[in-house]
């Protein structure tokens, strides 16, 4: 051992030295130019303090960086602006010459020339470097070298103004409200899950606040006189169906249920006031219609869908059929019509917008494509997500949903905050606004957002708004499908989450969509069998070019088919629909709760998940049958028929205007520089013009049976009275005498008429005269006749004329007209004037 010792130690010995010298020199090899990369600013600065020196090298190296740039001076740093002037100004050279003079002025001053400032010519910052103050006693240092610097600035006589720079004190115009829940209001400005709100905060910041817009919340009443919601309440949009008045103030019940619609306001117009909480829309105007509270039929349902809809622009609707698993219903003939004219006359022709929350079926396996209101063409079908992003229990699924919002979801997971009743156990505020009733209103204000700042919006308009700038987000669960425009949508959140910044900047760019076009395939009546799973039914129809030249359709927007099936239990049943580029919609879920022996009867199923692709092309429908019991009868359909929705876009128009939208998401055009024209709308008069009360009515109807009673009654009276004349006038020709004139006697008045002066003589001396000149006219022609009969006629004549005369007439008096053949003893009736 010794040995082995004695001849490793001189290899240790030789080894231990060089080793550690040579790692040395790696380390230092490898860290010096990182250490040193500034040269020889950092080592004059480590190494030795020399002022022109080091203030020669700094102003080298800010020279080096561009002279239109300023570096930021930093806190505490002492800043000087100079505007320098030259004595002998040249334009070609001015920009040199000035930079030289900036470069002398800073030698001269012992300070750094930072450049020019901005876009000012002449104007330079210099800056005192930090290494030149004394860190021992900095305030007297500091003083010291403001008053020589001061000094050297002032007596400079290229310097024409100087100013040491003030640290300013400037706050971001973000918005801060007082209101005590306004902070627990997670879906407006979410603090704790970034990203995890409807990001409507920079549009209020551009006062966009929903100004100009009502919103009217169609449901159990609403509260206006909560501090919230007083402010921006419209009574001229409000009605209560309920009572029938102008008031929809709700009632208090048993449950104390009734302030759903209050709830529901506040989350879209309650305004900032230190009270409870913030709106949406805090600035738009909010209008309640009172219906859900009482019997409800189908004309109060139409009533409420068209009420005041040239002053209310935004339906907002947070309730529908129960969501129980088994019903299958919607707006009934008139509801459909309403929904159609609200369309179509609503806001000055730009039509209502209608917002429907999507229900809250979930847990009972419900799905909203069998609610006719979210599967209406013509409403916006909202659903809801929680805070994580996630479907919650409640929410359903179904084709037809355009988008989600935010809402309540399990214990764990916050609600919404917003405004509520202070009848009952009500105080006014309330953290626990729960389900789509909650989604709905934070649409319907976003809406309000987009009307604003572009009034003329149709109501498809906003529809394709909400399809182009819904955000996809990763939840693995939602079955997300991309289709053949692009567009990603989800049975369970739609297009997205809807993003109030996107909306509206979008809507401050859009141009309305070309009208919208319709086609629908004929009436097919099948009458085919279901067959058991796993076989299926399936059925197609070719949509042709010939078929879209009428209507000038070339892509889609809703696809509905309606079918006729009967079956023992329709909850059984599956369809799925397969537009032309092979995008599926499920648009009839399996609803293991519906037992239904009655089938459907002409039910619309609606998808909107083939938004823009091209309408050309073969559509496909499927049916199974997954019921588990094989013996029952199987069911049958009865007759289908296919309609596609769409508009005369191009495929290439739908990709031009997403490259539109995502141009605007910077926000470059939301301003008041910036605005397309808005056509005025149609002057519309309100419907309340041409309501008839039921007091109306019956007023009509009594003037009606008035004038058909009045009508028989003068028909019976003449027709009596008529005969009662004409058997008078028989028995009066029985005679040869009486009041009727022969021929030739009329022929006697005619020449006696001619011989009658016209004289402007005294009323009654006239009327004499006259007589006087008939009886001896009548003396004179009637020579054979016989002495009783001329005086008969003479008296009945002279009568006649007296009693035609009346008191203080200046008229001629009337001379009976009428005759009888004495001879064939025919009867020729004379009326006098007077009778008649």
């Amino acid at each position: 051992m010794q040995n082995l010792k004695w001849k490793l130690s001189p290899w240790r010995v030789m080894m231990e030295t060089p080793l550690p010298t040579c790692l040395c020199l790696w380390i230092v090899t490898i860290w010096l130019p990182v250490v040193t990369r500034n040269g020889i600013a950092l080592q004059i600065e480590t190494l030795a303090f020399n002022p022109e020196t080091d203030n020669l090298d700094t102003h080298v190296s800010e020279a080096n960086k561009g002279r239109n740039g300023v570096s930021d001076a930093g806190g505490g740093t002492l800043t000087w602006a100079v505007h320098l002037t030259l004595a002998d100004e040249t334009s070609n050279h001015e920009a040199l010459s000035l930079d030289q003079l900036a470069d002398e002025l800073a030698r001269a001053t012992d300070l750094e020339n930072r450049g020019q400032i901005g876009e000012l010519a002449g104007h330079y910052l210099f800056a005192l470097p930090l290494h030149r103050r004394n860190r021992h006693d900095l305030e007297e240092e500091t003083q010291r070298f403001r008053k020589s610097i001061e000094a050297v600035l002032a007596q400079h006589d290229s310097v024409r103004w100087h100013s040491e720079q003030k640290l300013l004190k400037r706050s971001k115009r973000s918005l801060h409200f007082n209101d005590p829940k306004y902070p627990f209001q997670w879906h407006l400005h979410n603090r704790r899950k970034h990203g995890m709100d409807i990001n409507v905060t920079g549009v209020w910041e551009r006062n966009v606040t929903g100004e100009g817009v009502t919103v009217v919340v169609v449901d159990d009443g609403v509260e206006y006189t909560v501090q919230d919601i007083q402010a921006n309440y419209s009574p001229e949009g409000s009605y209560d169906l309920n009572s029938n008045d102008p008031d929809p103030m709700p009632h208090p019940d048993k449950h104390s249920d009734n302030h759903h619609g209050t709830r529901c306001a506040g989350e879209i117009a309650a305004a900032p006031n230190n009270f409870c909480a913030v709106g949406v829309a805090y600035g738009s105007r909010i209008a309640g219609i009172r219906v859900l509270d009482g019997p409800l039929t189908d004309s109060m349902e139409a009533i409420a869908f068209n009420k005041h809809f040239q002053i209310n622009d935004i339906y907002s609707c947070s309730w529908g059929p129960d969501d129980d698993g088994k019903t299958v219903d919607g707006p009934h003939p008139l509801g459909k019509a309403a929904l159609q004219h609200g369309v179509m006359a609503g806001r000055r022709g730009f039509g209502s917008i209608f917002v429907v929350a999507s229900g809250n079926g979930g847990q009972y396996g419900d799905n909203c494509n069998y609610d006719g209101y979210a599967n209406s063409i013509y409403t916006v079908t909202i659903g809801a997500v929680d805070e994580e992003g996630r479907m919650p229990f409640y929410a359903e699924k179904c084709a037809s949903m355009l988008a989600v919002t935010f809402s309540s979801g399990d214990k764990m997971m916050r609600s919404i905050v917003t405004s509520d009743w202070d009848m009952q156990e009500g105080t006014g505020c309330t953290e626990g606004h729960t389900g789509t009733s909650a989604a709905a209103p934070l649409a319907a204000g976003m809406v309000a957002l987009m009307l604003q700042v572009r009034p003329c919006l149709t109501w498809r308009d906003v529809q394709y708004i909400i399809v182009f700038t819904s955000t996809r987000f990763d939840d693995r669960s939602a079955g997300w499908q991309v289709n053949g425009a692009g567009f990603s949508h989800s049975h369970q959140h739609g297009f997205g989450l809807l993003n109030a910044w996107r909306l509206v900047n979008a809507a401050k760019v859009w141009e309305s969509v070309p009208f919208l076009s319709s086609y629908a395939s004929p009436l097919q009546k099948e009458e085919k069998l279901i067959p058991l799973h796993p076989n299926k039914l399936e059925i197609s129809w070719n949509v042709t070019a010939d078929d879209l030249n009428l209507s000038g359709m070339k892509i889609l927007e809703h696809v509905a088919v309606t079918v006729t099936i009967a079956h023992p239990s329709r909850g059984a049943l599956e369809l799925t629909l397969y537009c032309p580029s092979g995008m599926s919609s499920l648009i009839g879920a399996k609803r293991i709760l519906d037992t239904d022996a009655s089938g459907f009867t002409d039910w619309m199923y609606s998808t909107v998940r083939c938004w823009g692709e091209r309408a050309e092309g073969i559509y496909k429908m499927v049916i199974r049958d997954l019921g588990e019991n094989p013996q029952r009868k199987s069911g049958a359909l009865k007759q289908w028929q296919l309609t596609l929705y769409g508009s005369s876009w191009s495929f290439e128009d739908v990709k031009q205007r997403q490259r539109l939208v995502e141009e605007a998401m910077s926000g470059k055009f939301l301003n008041d520089s910036f605005s397309l024209p808005c056509p005025p709308g149609l002057e519309i008069s309100d419907q309340e013009w041409n309501y008839m009360t039921s007091n109306t009515l019956k007023m009509l109807l009594l003037l009606g049976c008035f004038t058909i009673f009045w009508s028989i009654y003068y028909t019976l009276e003449v027709i009596f009275y008529s005969r009662k004349e004409f058997e008078f006038s028989l028995l009066c020709n029985t005679s040869t005498h009486g009041p009727y004139q022969t021929l030739r006697e009329m022929e006697t008045d005619k020449h006696a008429s001619e011989l009658i002066p016209l004289q402007n003589v005294d009323t009654d001396e006239a009327g004499d005269q006259q007589i006087l000149n008939v009886e001896e006219a009548n003396l004179g022609k009637m020579g054979d006749e016989k002495d009783l009969s001329s005086k008969y006629e003479m008296q009945n004549v002279t009568i006649t004329v007296t009693e035609s005369r009346q008191p203080g007439s200046h008229s001629i008096p009337n001379h009976r007209v009428g005759h009888r053949n004495s001879e064939n003893s025919s009867l020729l009736f004379s009326f006098d004037n007077e009778m008649t």
